[in-house]
């Protein structure tokens, strides 16, 4: 199947590793062009160089508020031109409500959320028809996650936003997607592993409630991503997909 991604230009934010990244790869493996984004100058080079001739980085966080205007114009300068964005943050610190501080809050909430929406508001400014705008969530958007209270409050609220952001862009041709990734076999789900005391055993645990009784590959997940992207997905908006072996028993 031909997903119409040849030549299209996107920016994937936290595309240096993790899910990002794995969205980036699959994007650029089906022709389109990518601007990445990371924090570090040193892992953003590396994470375009590996991507190809057809990836570009910016070394920026999703909490400036300079990071939306920088990028598109990097995807205009770098490809000429600017088709979607691909809103992807690491994970807020884990811990229980009693753990978090006020601090802590306060800085998932500029990147996780603050960023996402300002970054969303100027996409939507600059897209033209057939234009798409993505989120990569979580699926504690429809269950929260133990030990992930931060992450509990903020990426149901964000999928709220992506709703109302998808009717609202609709009349113009954008679409607005998002992705709820589960139990993805990514760094961050190793480390969250890791902080039990056996981390072989709560990862036997997880997969025994998952259908498919494994994590998902980022491959995986990254290929979803590029579908959900790409115009092989355009009667698809304001749908929030889990990407979870079937994790999520409801409806």
């Amino acid at each position: 199947m031909d997903l119409g991604l040849k030549d299209r230009v996107y920016v994937v934010t936290g595309g240096t590793r993790g899910l990002g990244n794995a969205a980036a790869r699959e994007l650029v493996a089906d022709g389109a062009k990518v601007v990445v984004t990371g924090r570090d100058e040193k892992g953003v080079a590396d994470a375009a160089a590996a991507l190809g001739p057809n990836a570009a980085g910016v070394a920026v966080e999703n909490a400036d508020p300079d990071a939306p205007a920088r990028l598109i114009a990097a995807a205009r300068e770098y490809f000429g031109g600017f088709d979607g964005i691909l809103v992807s943050v690491g994970g807020p610190p884990a811990g229980f409500v009693a753990d978090n501080t006020d601090e802590q809050w306060q800085a998932a909430f500029e990147s996780v959320f603050l960023g996402a929406v300002r970054l969303a508001r100027a996409a939507a400014a600059e897209l033209p028809e057939g234009g798409v705008i993505g989120f990569v969530l979580s699926g504690s958007v429809y269950e929260p996650i133990p030990g992930l209270t931060i992450s509990n409050g903020l990426r149901p609220g964000l999928a709220g936003f992506a709703k109302s952001l998808a009717d609202e862009l609709g009349p113009r041709g954008i679409r607005v997607v998002g992705l709820l990734p589960s139990r993805i076999d990514t760094d961050r789900v190793r480390e969250l592993d890791a902080m039990s005391a056996d981390p072989q055993a709560t990862r036997t645990e997880n997969e025994s409630r998952i259908p498919l009784r494994r994590y998902g590959t980022p491959e995986e997940f990254g290929r979803v991503a590029a579908f959900l992207m790409s115009p092989g997905a355009s009667y698809l908006t304001g749908v929030m997909v889990p990407v979870d072996g079937g994790m999520r028993h409801g409806f």
